[in-house]
């Protein structure tokens, strides 16, 4: 047996685990979304008061130490890049948010949030990625630029490294289509019950 302790499940065809009880509810709803669908599976999601999906591994549960009170943090400078995403932003323009030296300030921000400003940026504009794809029509084009990767092969390349599909396979699985919707009453809302009941007991 093989142990990956970089993900919340793993599907291996007829056995199936989960890293710990909330995550069994991840491999629930993946359960949910390989038999009936994604939008049956975000609809279940929605009834028992869960994220259809939730992004990384374990790591990112991993228990880090808050910096002490009257320390300097890199809040504003997150904050900041998070309103700019669609521009062009090096590590200097997040040091000078909070008036440290890049030194400084990249030391600081590893030891709060866990990955470098590099990585943790990327990540940022991965997921803004994924949320323009699965909420909106923009060409694949547009959703590069305005997540602040600038081409649609940057795109392309970030999004497969970060979850191993491309844009448009992404948006065909996530993107809530009125087949979607169709299918989702065609189920009804008794065997939409009957799912969650399902989900939770399991």
């Amino acid at each position: 047996m093989r142990v990956d302790a970089d993900v919340l499940f793993v599907d291996d065809g007829d056995v199936l685990t989960s890293a710990g009880v909330a995550a069994g509810i991840d491999l629930c709803l993946h359960l949910v979304r390989r038999d009936h669908g994604t939008g049956v599976a975000n609809e279940v999601a929605r009834r028992t008061v869960v994220p259809p999906h939730r992004d990384g591994g374990q790591a990112q549960y991993v228990a880090r130490p808050l910096p002490q009170d009257g320390t300097h943090t890199t809040t504003a400078a997150r904050a900041w890049a998070l309103a700019h995403l669609h521009e062009p932003i090096q590590l200097r323009d997040l040091a000078e948010q909070e008036a440290m030296s890049v030194r400084t300030f990249t030391r600081r921000f590893r030891d709060e949030v866990g990955v470098s400003p590099g990585q943790w940026l990327v990540r940022q504009r991965v997921e803004r990625a994924r949320h323009l794809l699965e909420s909106t029509d923009l060409p694949v084009d547009r959703v590069a630029r305005d997540a602040g990767f600038g081409t649609a092969q940057s795109l392309r390349t970030h999004l497969m490294t970060a979850i191993g599909v491309t844009p448009t396979s992404y948006r065909r699985t996530f993107r809530v289509t009125g087949a979607d919707v169709t299918d989702t009453e065609a189920v009804g809302v008794a065997g939409v019950a009957g799912v969650v009941e399902a989900v939770t007991a399991s």
